[in-house]
């Protein structure tokens, strides 16, 4: 009876500490921002997470339980140390909320049944908030018209068709359309069809058809009154680049000027502008800027543009010999990384846990990693990853021995050290190194220095 009352016990026990050897430790990080779901279109919400498993490796699959199916919906095997991007779908099985914000609850569950939950919030809109559009201003003399659709959201429709309406034009467009893009058309206008016209503003519609869902976007065409306003662009200059944009106003009333012009995101950080513009938009890679003035019969407003290019092109220079210099550190044929993480020990003791990650970039062969013990610490007897060769507690070294490694070959060498005195402040590790060789060559390669702060935050392992 005493014999199976400690046997209960035992197996009590276990099934307590099972649960923390079984806790999920991946880092989950969501790629991108934004994300949209279109009310009745019938495409799933699409984001990208970044999944770092800093365990063995261990296979991963998703679920909600707010009805909602997702993709992918197997396993995702990820190996230990891996960082995986993965796509993830979802679509929503009930109605949503017409309009706003909606935040989802999903799991992702290792194969041990282990899970860490996480959230996803995105933005439900209707088909016809996605879209802007508008035309370029028109006069009495024009003889076409730029038009545009932008979607301003970050969702990818596809491919869409466009029903163009207005008094100056009447057109059917197909195209595609993705993440908060802008689609532009030059149309050919017929006089005959405004000569009648004031001038004014006049509602233009764009009728968008995706996946046999329509929507009706309304946009404005100026019809401006006649005038003569003549432009002139001077560009010169190659390391320092100089525009000159003119509009003189050469009519008989007074002209509001609009000047749009674009520069990508490297080149507007070396340019400058005199007058500054009254607007500035960015959208995507390009930013635009805009001058809206009022020139007077017989005046002259001028837009100098001056971009500076020998600065950046030092910088390339700088970029270039960073690069070799990275491409000479790309030679190392054996690389060492340590790095060490606080561990609470069920008996109370400072503990820690060092892990050392050796990869090879080449073919190396019979390798020795040696790692000294600081003082003051002992090594516990179980090791994580690779067994060591040696342990010698006496001279405080361990040592693994390895015949040879794989080019992109990596192992992992982990244990934990722990101590009944306290630390404060920072504890440093020593290096560990490594002695191999290479094509008939010795070569030594050395860790970088691990530090541990004792301000970081704690984490569990299980206990000895």
């Amino acid at each position: 009876m005493k014999k199976l009352v400690l046997m209960s016990s035992f197996l009590l026990l276990t099934l307590l500490i099972i649960p923390s050897t079984l806790a999920i430790n991946i880092k989950v990080e969501k790629q991108g921002t934004d994300e949209v779901y279109v009310k009745n279109l019938e495409k799933p919400i699409v984001f990208y997470l970044k999944i770092t498993n800093n365990e063995p490796s261990d296979s991963f699959e998703f679920y909600n339980l707010l009805g909602f199916s997702m993709l992918p919906s197997g396993k995702i095997s990820i190996a230990g140390g891996e960082a995986k991007e993965v796509k993830v779908e979802i679509t929503p099985l009930a109605e949503l909320p017409n309009k706003g914000y909606y935040t989802l609850t999903y799991f992702i569950k290792a194969s041990d049944r282990s899970e860490v939950e996480q959230n996803f919030t995105f933005k439900i809109i209707e088909l016809k908030d996605a879209f802007i559009t508008g035309s370029s201003n028109i006069n009495i003399e024009s003889t076409s018209a730029e038009i545009y659709l932008r979607n301003t959201e970050n969702f990818d429709f596809g491919d869409i068709s466009v029903h163009f309406t207005s008094p100056f034009f009447n057109v059917d467009k197909s195209f595609s359309l993705g993440p908060k893009e802008t689609k532009s058309f030059t149309m050919p206008l017929n006089k005959e069809d405004f000569k009648n016209l004031t001038a004014g503003f006049y509602t233009m519609t764009a009728d968008v058809s995706v996946n046999g869902k329509e929507a009706t976007i309304e946009g404005v065409v100026k019809f401006v009154e006649k005038n003569i306003v003549t432009t002139t662009k001077k560009d010169y200059g190659f390391l320092v680049n100089t525009q000159v944009i003119e509009k003189k106003n050469e009519g008989n009333i007074i002209e509001t000027s609009e000047t749009v012009i674009k520069k990508n995101i490297i080149s507007r950080l070396f340019t400058s502008f005199s007058p500054e513009p009254d607007l500035v938009e960015r959208d995507g890679l390009t930013v635009y800027y805009t001058w809206v003035a009022e020139v007077k019969p017989g005046g002259i407003f001028q837009i100098t543009i001056k971009t500076n290019w020998l600065f950046p092109f030092l910088v390339i220079l700088f970029l270039i010999a960073i690069v070799i210099l990275m491409k000479q550190y790309t030679l190392t044929s054996l690389v060492l990384s340590k790095r060490v993480a606080f561990v609470k020990a069920k008996g109370g003791e400072f503990a820690l846990k060092v892990s050392v990650l050796v990869h090879a970039r080449k073919y190396v062969e019979r390798v020795n990693v040696t790692d000294r013990l600081p003082p003051l610490v002992e090594v516990y007897d179980r090791f994580g990853g690779e067994q060591p060769s040696k342990v010698d507690k006496k001279n405080r070294r361990l040592e693994w021995n390895f015949e040879k490694l794989e080019a992109g070959e990596t192992r992992v060498l982990s244990y934990i050290i722990y101590s009944k005195v306290g630390v404060v402040g920072r504890f440093a590790l020593p290096t560990t190194t490594a002695v191999y060789k290479r094509d008939g060559e010795i070569h030594e390669a050395e860790s970088n220095h691990a530090f541990f702060v004792a301000e970081q935050r704690e984490k569990d392992i299980p206990g000895e």
